[in-house]
């Protein structure tokens, strides 16, 4: 199910184009979509509705596949909605999975999480981020002290403005989620070796040999993870700079050697991008590395 708009069901509240929150609610079951999805709509703090029936849909929401605004956001340095209203126990990702990606987001939004697990499940919410706890059967007052919580985040924290940071200083390390069969797997950036376009996908190389397909484009990931000590050497190839091993000569030109031994790999520099690769290896940002 595509993340969808809401129509608010108190037309007199004020809730103009750009006035009001944006919110996501992720529940695989759909009357629990449905009554949280209701009572968000009621609130005159929030302004859209999205809503997905699991996680692996809720992440694709979040990277603006559906809609013009969350993407537009996230270029203004904002996070990609407002909030996330979310169930825990969800097939595939659950919401505790949900709330580490959110948690690498560069602005993250806030969490709530709406459930009717025990109490002792809350711990684990606040411990993975979440904002606050909403159990089932939820009633209004207490959505509307979460939303509250919401507002209360959202007027105090500033834009996230894209900083220059030098490529030697420490990065967190990004996870990426995998979606594969219906399940979902997340992938720390470290783990990554070198990234191959195809198309408008990439494609993640592991140090443990596996690959993995991403609707994210090349030239995407190279702004992204550059102060993480990755770099363009071809238009098909991203490499981690730390990992290259050798950069040798070939009858087409140079190329980089990845790892070593039998998990050594070879990979093409294209003309344009030798000299830049020259001087980063001459000075590598390996601090960058654990």
């Amino acid at each position: 199910m595509r993340g969808t708009v809401s129509t608010p069901k108190n037309p007199g509240s004020p809730k103009g184009p750009n006035d009001g929150l944006l919110v996501l609610a992720v529940d695989d079951e759909a009357p629990g979509l449905s009554e949280i999805k209701y009572l968000l709509e009621g609130s005159p703090h929030i302004r859209r509705v999205l809503t997905a029936f699991d996680a692996a849909e809720a992440l694709r929401i979040l990277r603006g596949d559906y809609d013009a605004e969350v993407m537009e956001r996230q270029e203004a340095g904002l996070p990609p909605v407002d909030a996330v209203f979310a169930d825990i126990n969800m097939p595939g990702l659950s919401g505790t999975d949900l709330a580490r990606v959110l948690g690498a987001f560069r602005a993250p939004p806030a969490l709530v999480f709406v459930t009717g697990v025990e109490h002792s499940e809350a711990v684990v919410a606040f411990e993975v981020g979440a904002l606050d706890f909403v159990t089932k059967p939820i009633n209004e007052d207490r959505v509307n002290k979460a939303i509250s919580r919401v507002v209360e985040r959202v007027a105090s924290t500033p834009v996230a403005v894209p900083e220059q940071t030098s490529a030697a200083e420490p990065q967190d390390d990004e996870v990426i989620p995998v979606e594969l069969g219906g399940t979902i797997k997340l992938v720390p950036r470290a783990t990554v070796r070198y990234v191959e376009a195809q198309g408008d996908y990439a494609r993640l190389h592991t140090n443990d040999g596996a690959s993995h397909l991403v609707r994210i484009p090349l030239a995407q990931l190279e702004d992204r993870w550059e102060n993480a000590g990755f770099v363009r050497i071809h238009r098909s190839y991203l490499v981690a700079l730390p990992l290259v091993t050798e950069l040798r000569m070939t009858s087409n030109g140079y190329a980089v050697v990845i790892g070593s031994g039998d998990d050594a790999k070879e990979l093409p520099v294209s003309r344009r991008h030798t000299r830049e690769l020259k001087e980063r290896l001459v000075r590598p940002p390996k601090s960058s590395w654990g």
